[in-house]
């Protein structure tokens, strides 16, 4: 990369996201590494202006790692301590703020003038940056790109286009937990808009007979990402001469799966899936970038408003959203009630102002009243919240009488279901996603 680069080092902490969006906000890039990062690897890196040490109460550096960081100071390059608690920190650096303000602009002073980096971290630098190294990477090969219609994989799509052209294919799969009528909406929207060829692979009886029986959600997760890799291995043989498999990875992805010094939150099929055995070559262009950067990406590729402002959609797809075993009368209430908030948040307007919104319906069903008898049937999870970068959420407060259409269309319209409720928890403590 061409951008000046402030590393964050995690020895324990928390926060190494927030601080590395605040740094990006400022026009300069940032990204996160293990505390025990070799001087060799930091000169290889090239762009360093800046390393920060982030710690925090359940800080791990100990003697070893402390031996590390003198590599690190030896570098000549400006070092700072964030609640960084080990003697030798704390005898080199001032006490760091308690407030936000203070924080940034502390920050701001060590980037801009410590540091002496550049603003040069934006998209049509990335972009710029990202398709060289693609071209590099593949040269006159062939590469596979699992294109599910969402966000993250059609600006992979556009970015690769822009790079390689023809030599990119594109893969749509329907694995059975797709919302109701995505996949034909995806055949259509890049048929039409990419212009490039889209193979259509119906894989949902395969999907959900390996699902058949699994309740925990890493294995779930686990089991439909190594049956990807394996239906577009498949695929690939067909075609003659892929070598690389493109994925839409990205920062949060990363993070989110777990570090040397970051405990997992939940695997994405996109990092903890993947099987050992890969016979791919990962091409993965956007791992650099938090959500918000994403669609900032395709904003600047050309993408259309409509695709690159959609909500989020997981891999694992309806698969998280059924918690527990997968059963097919749950995974149709999931599908259709699904539909029907998506249907009255348009109409409402929320669609443009809610940042990720689903349904959710869990194992467990409650006494309920139908028609005067008695029923016996599960309830129907509302979510919908707002965020920067995924890496927290606030809850959205939606008006009473639009909750109350949407459950009434719930109730009335979907089988086996008979209560409506709505999610009333931030990121942290909850996840976006149940599973």
């Amino acid at each position: 990369m061409k951008q000046d680069n402030i590393l964050i080092l995690d020895l324990g902490s928390s926060d190494n996201t927030t601080i590395a969006r605040w740094i990006r906000d400022l026009g300069v890039y940032s990204e996160i590494h293990p505390h025990d990062i070799t001087a060799q690897n930091i000169n290889s890196l090239k762009t360093v202006k800046g390393i920060i040490l982030n710690g925090g109460k359940n800080n791990i550096v100990d003697g070893e790692a402390i031996d590390v960081l003198d590599e690190i100071y030896d570098l000549g390059i400006p070092v700072i301590s964030v609640k960084h608690a080990s003697t030798k920190a704390s005898k080199t650096f001032p006490a760091w703020p308690t407030t936000e303000e203070e924080t940034k602009a502390l920050l701001k002073e060590f980037v801009f003038d410590t540091c002496k980096a550049e603003a040069n971290w934006n998209m049509k630098n990335f972009i710029e940056d990202q398709v060289a190294k693609v071209r590099d990477q593949i040269g006159d090969k062939k590469v596979l790109l699992a294109l599910s219609g969402g966000v993250d994989s059609s600006v992979v799509a556009a970015l690769l286009i822009k790079a390689i052209g023809k030599q990119l294919v594109c893969v749509h799969v329907n694995h059975g937990l797709m919302r109701k009528n995505e996949s034909e909406g995806v055949i259509a929207m890049f048929e039409k808009d990419l212009e490039e060829n889209l193979i259509y692979v119906d894989a949902s009886e395969r999907f959900l007979g390996k699902l058949k029986g699994v309740s925990e959600p890493e294995e779930k997760r686990k089991i439909i990402g190594i049956e990807f890799i394996r239906v577009f291995e498949e695929e690939a043989r067909k075609l003659e001469g892929i070598d690389f498999l493109a994925q839409g990875t990205i920062y949060p992805d990363i993070v989110e799966s777990g570090t040397k010094t970051h405990k997992v939150v939940k695997s994405h099929h996109n990092v903890g899936g993947l099987p050992e055995d890969l016979q791919f070559e990962l091409v993965e262009p956007l791992y650099q970038l938090f959500k918000d950067e994403v669609r900032a990406c395709g904003v600047e590729l050309g993408l259309p408003h409509d695709m690159v402002y959609r909500q989020p959609f997981p891999g694992p797809g309806l698969g998280v959203r059924c918690l527990g075993e997968i059963e097919p009368e749950r995974l149709e209430a999931v599908r259709e009630s699904d539909a029907i908030l998506r249907e009255e948040f348009a109409k409402a307007g929320l669609d443009k102002t809610v940042w990720q919104y689903f349904t959710v319906v869990p194992n467990f069903k409650s006494v309920g009243v139908r028609n005067n008898e008695r029923t016996y049937e599960y309830p129907v999870i509302i979510r919908a919240v707002n965020t920067i970068d995924a890496m927290t959420a606030s809850v959205e407060q939606i008006d009473w009488p639009i909750l109350l259409k949407i459950t009434d269309r719930i109730i009335n319209e979907v089988k086996n279901v008979n209560r409506v409720c709505y999610d009333l928890s931030p990121k942290p403590g909850g996840t976006i996603e149940w599973e």
